[in-house]
């Protein structure tokens, strides 16, 4: 299949090598005219009969001379070879290409940057890196340049250069990208935390909210900051700041939130702060805290009143499941069987059920992702709403 495939792609180039030469080697004499296909060709095309493509790209490759009329060819030619998945070959190609001493500055260029997706598709960042730097000052590569050294900073973890790059590229294009200079800040910022280096933890996400005001994540990590050197207000006065920035992600919070309050004994005080969420959100995941806060303050009946007018206004396979298990506590025998077994259908329904979707690509999990493992898009990951969901 792959001797197929490969026969398939390199029959054209073959084609117009042979064609080439054989009209460069022509001339007016009849012992010229009978040479309109090249010993070289042929030579290729034996290759190829006899299952060797890799010998056949070189034939071919040295029977189109680099000038004016072929280079576009072996962009093409390497350029589908990388498409494919075939990067060795593509390198090769490029790399010849680079190697000829014709190529003027623009074609140079050209072949570089090609060549330098090749690096980066295998692997080899280091050299990616390399020519990519060297690309961002070279019109018309500057722009993709910049955004493919971002790529490879992120992969490195380097998140230094990544914002070096990333506010080149905004000066470059006059598109912001204080979203993902945020998140760069952010992974700063983790990596401090787990290292134990709460202060310079913290002003890196201070960096990162005057970078972006809307960057929910730096608020959930310095609330997580604050919660763990026991600064319970200012905590608290970051993960609310979250009902603002996108109130979506208010339920990624609620222990903390909880914590907080609890040690600060006003728990009273965070039932009417969820309330007050529930009048222009209504997660389940809300409802569910509340529910909890209920019992624990006035009881089972209460909190199953609440659950159930709740379930009436917005069904959920969620909030049905802690109803189910709510009454189970409750139940005669004979009813326990029969809601037992809805218990069972309710935890089937929810077993490896995804909670979080990009808007991008489609890739859902169970697991929050600030940066999509799909796409690789920052900020595009968000709570599945639904019947099923949140």
């Amino acid at each position: 299949m792959e001797f197929m495939s490969v026969l398939f792609l390199l029959l054209p180039v073959a084609a117009l090598s042979g064609w080439y030469i054989g009209r460069r080697e022509s001339g007016n004499t009849v012992e010229n005219e009978r040479r309109d296909v090249s010993p070289a060709y042929l030579k290729g095309l034996n290759f190829l009969l006899n299952e060797q493509p890799d010998k056949a790209i070189d034939v071919f490759i040295q029977l189109l001379e680099v000038d004016s009329e072929t280079i576009e060819t072996h962009l093409a030619l390497g350029s589908l070879f990388r498409r494919r998945g075939e990067v060795d070959r593509a390198i090769r190609i490029h790399q010849n290409l680079i190697a000829r001493p014709t190529l003027n500055k623009e074609q140079r260029s050209e072949a570089l940057f090609e060549l330098g997706q090749d690096y980066l598709r295998a692997g080899l960042l280091d050299r990616a890196e390399a020519l990519f730097s060297e690309l961002i000052s070279s019109n018309p590569h500057t722009e993709p340049a910049l955004r493919y050294l971002i790529d490879i900073y992120q992969q490195e973890k380097d998140w230094d250069k990544a914002i070096e790059m990333a506010r080149r590229l905004e000066v470059k294009t006059g598109m912001q990208q204080y979203s993902n200079i945020a998140h760069f800040y952010c992974e700063q910022a983790e990596q401090a935390r787990h290292n134990n280096e709460f202060s310079r933890a913290l002003k890196l996400v201070k960096r990162a909210l005057n970078t972006d005001r809307s960057s929910v994540r730096a608020s959930i990590l310095e609330g997580n900051l604050e919660l763990e050197t026991q600064n319970y207000k200012t905590a608290l006065k970051a993960f609310k700041r979250i009902e603002q920035q996108d109130i979506n992600f208010l339920p990624e919070i609620i222990p903390q939130l909880m914590k907080c309050y609890r040690q600060m004994d006003k728990i009273e005080e965070m039932t009417g702060y969820l309330q007050q969420i529930t009048e222009h959100h209504n997660g389940v995941s809300i409802i569910l805290a509340l529910t909890d806060l209920l019992k624990e303050q006035q009881g089972d009946e209460l909190a199953v009143e609440f659950l159930t007018d709740s379930l009436r206004k917005r069904p959920t396979v969620r909030g049905m499941d802690r109803l189910i298990a709510m009454n189970l506590l409750h139940s005669s025998e004979a009813v326990r069987d029969k809601l037992q077994v809805l218990k069972d259908v309710t935890e089937k329904m929810l077993a490896g059920k995804p909670i979080y979707k990009c808007h991008g690509c489609g890739f859902s999990s169970k697991q929050l992702y600030w940066q999509c493992p799909g796409c690789r898009t920052w900020d595009s990951i968000k709570p599945i709403h639904g019947v099923e969901g949140e």
